[in-house]
């Protein structure tokens, strides 16, 4: 793929930040007593792959002033690497505006993990391109690559626009566009016309589209394989076919990502991949390995920074397809629901199976 090497930022990602709040020891929300707290958006979790190996990343978003939960999300962003321009607006009282809580338990075993998500009120609904001088970002700054979420860019209609703006924006400076599709149907209620228009935007400007068989085709209405069932192995084909069909729909994209995973407990998922470059015609595929899992949550999001990632560094379709997964099953090892490694071959030793001890 062809970036533009001579910009500023690597990777600049919109988001809503929030934190997470996660029993200790994969006990249950309700009866808990100890949790760990962590910053958490599924955009920043995408670039803290990149960020931790020497990317320069951003996040445009939005925060509560004199919030002290504000602060802790932009302390724990610099501690990631991760630089940040978002206004501080006023909360208007204590029934005004907040960052989103997520509140989830990891699961275990039979017992799968369960989310709620506390979003009332969330100062992330707010964002717009008035809060940003984009003209300085794409014109002086210069970007690489902007990363856009389903998350986001079904958050509330300012989000929304602010995403499609984003995009015909980055689209105008020649900076490549990646777009995961993440389908949340609490999201959706009661706003399908509108949202499948602005998804069916966004995807028609994207340069990278991801997602898996549920993100296709409940947000863009693509005919794919049926969840659950036959086991991935024996569903490989029918994902392949899937994308064929996008190719058709979406012509400006030059490749297609999608991850596989079939649940077997909480504490092991078989994990898989499929990245299509289209410029070449190439396919390379992962097939479904198992992984232990302490927590799920974060697995989707680590293979797309780790694939992001690759693609920037200039690796081989084959490598940043790899990379992406072993981030994925990395991120899955960890409490916090993105990767910090300390190098590419902390990564690369997750991929090979070498789980030897390191002295």
């Amino acid at each position: 793929m062809k970036f533009n090497h001579a910009a500023t930022y690597d990777i600049v990602v919109p988001t809503s930040m929030g934190v997470r709040l996660t029993p200790l020891h994969r006990q249950v929300v309700h009866t808990s007593t100890q949790f760990q707290l962590q910053t958490t958006s599924a955009e920043s979790n995408v670039l803290s792959c990149g960020a931790s190996l020497g990317l320069k990343t951003k996040v445009l978003t939005a925060f509560v002033k004199d919030s002290p939960i504000a602060q802790f999300i932009k302390n724990d962003l610099m501690r990631r690497h991760i630089e940040y321009d978002g206004q501080d607006k006023p909360q208007e009282g204590p029934w005004g505006y907040r960052h989103q809580f997520n509140i989830a338990d990891s699961g275990y075993g039979l017992r799968a993990p369960r989310v709620h998500n506390d979003r009332a009120g969330e100062v992330g609904r707010t964002i717009q391109s008035s809060d940003f001088d984009v003209d300085r970002l794409f014109q002086k700054d210069g970007v690489k690559l902007i990363h856009i979420s389903g998350l986001i860019a079904a958050l509330s209609t300012t989000t929304s626009t602010f995403c499609v703006e984003l995009a015909k924006k980055a689209k105008q400076h020649n900076t490549l566009i990646s777009f995961d599709i993440n389908y949340r149907a609490s999201f959706w209620k009661d706003r399908e016309q509108e949202l499948r228009s602005v998804f069916h935007e966004i995807a028609s400007l994207s340069d990278i589209l991801i997602g898996n068989e549920e993100d296709f085709q409940l947000a863009l209405g693509v005919q794919g394989p049926e969840s659950g069932g036959e086991h991935l192995e024996n569903k490989v084909q029918q994902f392949i076919d899937m994308i064929e069909t996008m190719k058709t729909s979406y012509p400006n994209a030059q490749m297609f990502a999608t991850t596989l995973r079939e649940v077997v407990s909480a504490n092991e998922h078989l994990w898989g991949s499929i990245v299509h470059d289209v410029t070449t015609s190439s396919w390379e595929i992962v097939n479904p390995r198992p992984i232990q899992v302490l927590d799920r949550i974060g697995g989707g999001d680590g293979f797309v920074g780790g694939l992001l990632y690759g693609l920037i560094k200039g690796m081989s379709l084959a490598d940043a397809c790899h990379f992406g997964w072993a981030n994925g099953a990395f991120t899955a090892t960890l409490l916090d629901d993105y990767s910090m490694p300390l190098s590419e071959e902390q990564i690369w030793s997750v991929y090979e199976g070498n789980a030897r001890v390191r002295r």
